[in-house]
């Protein structure tokens, strides 16, 4: 019998996990398919139901459930309980288990590069869902200044309270502060295709700043566009979109998925 796994979100239809995990699933001829699972919060207890019974083998979580999903699972382990934040989740003795491959993700994509004997400056831009990863990340990467920047100033004094030696910054100083920065990596869905983006270019950054956009859809926001006009090194999602993937697939499936060139364009051409 064919085993389903997919992804649970809202919004989701922009996902590219379904492409990534098929793909996958068809070259190592795995009888699987992976699909998108329109959830409602109210609907979560359903999907792991389905998992329980094993109708889904394993899920994906994205925005807004990657915390929302804990108080349902019986354990979270390794990254996850760092970040207390879930992005995938299988079955293991019968007890639902959450782990967190967005950490991995950020740190095969763009972090493994970082010069750790240099101190960084990072900042985080956002205080949502990935952040977390993302600041993990950035620590498991030799980056201890990090700062921390959104619009609602609530949600980084939550954070703080998870990561001690966190930066606070005000988001009316963001226009100004992004000077003092090393790294600078977007965790908000600002700039995401057809939503809401910066009212301002990033004009006073350094010009050995690293920017990473964990938006991929499209590949180039504006502001990625504007730093890479300015020959900025600059980084888009979809590598960590790949290599979260990939981490996910591991562990479902126990083979590390090769990222050949054929999937790479596939997936750009679904962004085209």
């Amino acid at each position: 019998m064919k085993k389903k796994y997919g992804i649970i979100g809202n919004p989701i239809n922009h996902s590219l996990s379904p492409v990534l995990h098929n793909y996958w699933f068809k070259k190592y001829e795995i009888d699987a398919t992976y699909s998108i699972i329109e959830t409602s919060e109210n609907e979560l207890k359903d999907v792991l139901k389905k998992i329980k019974e094993k109708d889904i083998i394993g899920i994906n979580i994205t925005l807004p459930y990657k915390q929302k999903i804990i108080p349902h699972l019986d354990s979270i382990i390794n990254d996850a309980k760092k970040t207390n934040s879930v992005n995938t989740l299988y079955l293991d003795n019968n007890k639902l288990i959450g782990e967190n491959t967005d950490v991995f993700g950020l740190q095969a994509a763009y972090l493994k590069e970082i010069d750790n004997s240099l101190k960084k400056k990072a900042l985080v831009i956002g205080a949502g869902g990935v952040s977390p990863s993302v600041i993990v990340s950035l620590q498991k990467s030799g980056v201890q200044d990090i700062s921390i920047i959104n619009r609602t100033l609530e949600k980084c004094i939550f954070l703080k309270k998870k990561f001690k030696n966190l930066n606070i910054i005000e988001w009316k100083n963001l226009k100004e502060q992004i000077k003092e920065f090393d790294i600078i990596v977007n965790a908000t869905s600002l700039g995401m295709k057809d939503g809401e983006d910066f009212d301002f270019n990033f004009e006073l950054v350094k010009k050995d700043l690293i920017y990473i956009d964990t938006v991929y859809n499209p590949l180039e926001t504006k502001t990625f566009k504007y730093l890479k006009d300015k020959d900025i090194k600059v980084f888009n999602g979809l590598d960590m979109l790949i290599y979260q993937g990939q981490k996910a697939f591991y562990l479902w499936n126990k083979i590390n998925p090769e990222i050949d060139q054929n999937l790479v364009e596939i997936l750009l051409s679904k962004l085209k």
